[in-house]
């Protein structure tokens, strides 16, 4: 599972990056967590509103600092979108 913080470095990215790591070690996840400062890379992904989150390639949330508790459920649905395929 690939997941990436897309933001420039600010406070707000770096809560998402804490939330993050907070859910994936609650789940028992060994992933990478990437972040993409590059402005432009964030705005040819679609980002309008920084930070925003993304898993497996696919952008979760933008402009807004999601909790543990949501990063969970984002990461146990795409763990079952991938049982799936």
């Amino acid at each position: 599972m690939k997941i990436e913080i897309l933001g420039p470095g600010c406070a707000r990215c770096e809560t998402l990056v804490a939330n993050t790591k907070a859910a994936v070690q609650e789940l028992g996840l060994e992933c990478k967590i990437t972040k993409v400062t590059d402005i432009g890379e964030i705005v040819n992904r679609g980002v309008m509103m920084t930070p925003a989150l993304a898993i497996d390639g696919t952008l979760k949330t933008a402009g807004r600092v999601s909790s543990p508790k949501e990063i969970r459920k984002l990461l146990v649905g795409a763990i079952e979108a991938g049982k799936g395929s």
